[in-house]
């Protein structure tokens, strides 16, 4: 069984004021949940995990993934996915090209179609490909967005308040559908919220900063 997502006594800074430290596991197929105020460093958390931390912040502490230290790998060769409270879709690129981006580069293009194809009828968007992201509708959005990174064969995925935007029938809807999906591949998840339905819908630990 894989070792999941691991976060050893890691301490995230801005300057020399220590924003937050967290000790965890999170098992694959399982979700925990990370809550705290605002400006109390969990987005730059994440940005640790992604290997992405910006300018004026460091960290300490490992992190690693189904074993293999994540320390002093490019974003690019970590396979963590990220969704984010904007589904960023290249809007110069249709629906089709924005799901291809996510595949391995260098399949066959028939193969590359093929898969895109799936992916549509996976999410309900069967004949979408066409489509300029633009038309999409917000629920429609995120579903692409997910599929995006599910295509990119992800080992672990980030959730920074992905649902924060969605009201709150479609919320359900696409909290659901990410959170099965997960769960399905076996995918341990990490979840940034300011939503109490969020972390019960999650079903996993919850880390309150």
């Amino acid at each position: 069984m894989a070792d999941g997502l691991r976060l050893d006594r890691v301490r995230v800074f801005q300057g020399r004021r220590r924003l937050l430290e967290v000790d965890a596991t999170v098992l694959p197929g399982t979700v925990v949940t990370l809550m705290g105020p605002s400006g109390s460093g969990k987005s730059t958390l994440l940005s640790y995990v992604m290997g992405d931390l910006a300018p004026g912040f460091h960290a300490e502490g490992r992190v690693t993934l189904d074993g293999r230290d994540l320390g002093g790998l490019a974003p690019e060769a970590r396979r963590v996915g990220i969704l984010y409270q904007d589904p960023l879709l290249f809007p110069h690129l249709d629906v089709a090209a924005n799901l291809a981006f996510g595949l391995p580069p260098g399949s066959p293009r028939a193969e590359r179609r093929a898969a895109v194809d799936r992916a549509l009828a996976d999410i309900s968007l069967s004949g979408f490909g066409p489509r300029d992201p633009a038309t999409l509708s917000g629920g429609q959005a995120a579903r692409v967005a997910l599929m995006r990174v599910l295509l990119s064969a992800p080992r672990a995925l980030l959730l920074d308040e992905p649902f924060s935007k969605l009201d709150t029938g479609l919320r359900r809807q696409i909290r659901d559908l990410v959170f099965g999906r997960a769960r399905a591949a076996g995918i341990p998840v990490l979840l940034v919220t300011h939503d109490e339905a969020d972390a019960e819908a999650a079903g996993g630990p919850v880390i309150r900063l």
